[in-house]
């Protein structure tokens, strides 16, 4: 019974993915960790009962807000983190703690595209497949081991706005199978 630390900025539409599938399954969505006053995420992890931290980067060094988070985490010892939209660098200093159990989604089919405008870049690209990939952190900016990619391929009229609707599509429907398989599998090297 493995529990989950979401990491989000945002609309939450990954969290709440993840909530909606975490329901029916023995796992836990332990705590949202979200970095922006006022984002949507906030009022969904409350929907759904879900504990939330506010992590105040603002007018301080990034080690001191991850020390906080650091300590917030340690109530609830999640098994992962997952990156749903966080839209902030990891230290080395917090991921040592977390080796191999944060995760992140990217909206680009990486090594392409890597930071914060991946989508729009892999959109204003002239590449026939766009996708998700969902990968280990590590210190760099979306350069972690790759666990899987999801794609399709464009027509070449869509706009933006379809674009994403695609690839919050292929997001919703992925990434919490690859979480709960993530999770299953740590549950069984601990039962050997």
């Amino acid at each position: 019974m493995g529990k989950i630390a979401v990491f989000a900025s945002g609309t939450g539409s990954n969290f709440e993915a993840l909530a909606k599938s975490f329901l029916s399954t023995p796992h836990t969505l332990c705590c949202l960790v979200c970095d922006k006053p006022g984002a949507p995420v906030l009022e969904k992890a409350i929907k759904y009962g879900v504990p939330r931290f506010l992590a105040q980067y603002s007018g301080r060094k990034r080690e001191e807000a991850e020390r906080e988070i650091l300590q917030y985490l340690d109530y609830f010892k999640p098994e992962l983190l997952v990156l749903a939209g966080y839209m902030r660098l990891l230290s080395s200093y917090f991921i040592s703690f977390y080796e191999n159990r944060i995760i992140n989604i990217h909206p680009a089919l990486l090594p392409k595209y890597p930071g914060t405008e991946g989508l729009k870049e892999s959109y204003k690209s002239a590449d026939r497949e766009l996708g998700i990939t969902i990968h280990y952190v590590d210190e760099g900016m979306d350069t972690g081991p790759i666990i899987c990619q999801y794609s399709f391929s464009r027509r070449g009229d869509e706009n933006l706005e379809e674009i994403e609707d695609r690839i919050h599509s292929l997001e919703h429907t992925y990434f919490p199978g690859i979480i709960l398989e993530l999770l299953g599998n740590k549950n069984k090297k601990q039962e050997t």
